[in-house]
């Protein structure tokens, strides 16, 4: 699943080549138009696909944003936007024609396409179909939004990081299912948890209220420099991330911990166990 430092890139991707541009129309795939009427509401969520295109059609692309693992295409002046959620194999493009999106297997699973006033394509691929977008007249509108917590690189993210911490409802979790959760820290996924708690050395099993404040704060910091490296490094493509000029990431590369079988530091066999739902790989010699 896309995290932190793939949505950037995505966002980064699209805002040279969509904002200022008007959407003129809006189309689906023939999979999302009879989900839509067998009563599924793949890949549009929310609403209907009429409504979905009456709400955005003629509406031009003011900015684009990320907001934890979200991106938010502002609408015009008045809060509305669509929020987008890539799941685990969305991808966005911006082509002339869908030819130009090379890999077939995202080619094949174009869902919705934007057509722009410069003629272009915003497309909207998606594999499995776990991702989802929402037309919404504010952010407001949908709830889960407020319950994000701070991003990693504002000013007062460690503060709010370390109050979440201490609240009962994570104190007792497990650290790796605590830091995991968006109401703790902003973005920061399954590769990018594995990463930071390897390099601080804390077992992801490690209850959260037996971890120092000390080793809190260490925690933190090693989750910023990750999530930095994630970005500098254009993300990981683990299996189907892609950024919106078809390319995969770099940041698999310099994985040290995530889906290895071996220690980098100390040579001993790599474990795995299930932490908040997600496979998790350490080591039990150099995490404690």
């Amino acid at each position: 699943m896309p995290e932190l430092p793939e949505v950037e890139h995505v966002k980064r991707g699209l805002a040279p080549k969509i904002e200022g541009l008007t959407i003129k129309e809006v189309s689906f795939s023939e999979t999302v138009i009879k989900a839509h009427e067998a009563g599924r509401k793949a890949v549009v969520k929310g609403e209907g696909l009429d409504s979905f295109k009456f709400a955005v059609e003629n509406s031009e692309i003011a900015s684009i944003e990320r907001r934890s693992k979200y991106l938010l295409f502002r609408l015009g002046g008045d809060g509305m936007l669509i929020l987008s959620h890539l799941g685990m194999t969305g991808a966005w493009f911006v082509v002339n024609e869908l030819g130009e999106i090379l890999e077939d297997r995202f080619r094949n699973h174009v869902h919705v396409i934007f057509t722009l006033s410069n003629d272009q394509k915003l497309v909207y691929s998606d594999i499995r179909r776990f991702g989802e977008m929402r037309f919404l007249p504010s952010e407001e509108a949908h709830p889960p939004l407020a319950e994000i917590g701070p991003e990693p690189f504002d000013e007062d993210a460690e503060f709010r990081f370390l109050a979440a911490l201490s609240l009962p409802k994570f104190s007792r979790k497990a650290i790796k299912e605590s830091i995991m959760h968006h109401s703790v820290i902003a973005g920061c996924g399954n590769i990018y948890a594995t990463e930071a708690l390897f390099r601080a050395g804390v077992s992801p099993k490690r209850r959260t209220d037996r971890l120092s404040l000390k080793k809190k704060r260490e925690l933190f910091q090693h989750i910023v420099d990750v999530l930095r490296e994630g970005i500098a490094a254009g993300g990981s493509s683990i299996s189907d991330y892609r950024n919106v000029n078809g390319e995969a990431g770099g940041m698999q590369e310099r994985l040290q911990m995530y889906a290895k079988s071996v220690c980098p530091v100390c040579q001993s066999p790599v474990k795995k166990a299930v932490v908040g739902g997600r496979t998790s790989h350490y080591c039990t010699t150099c995490q404690k």
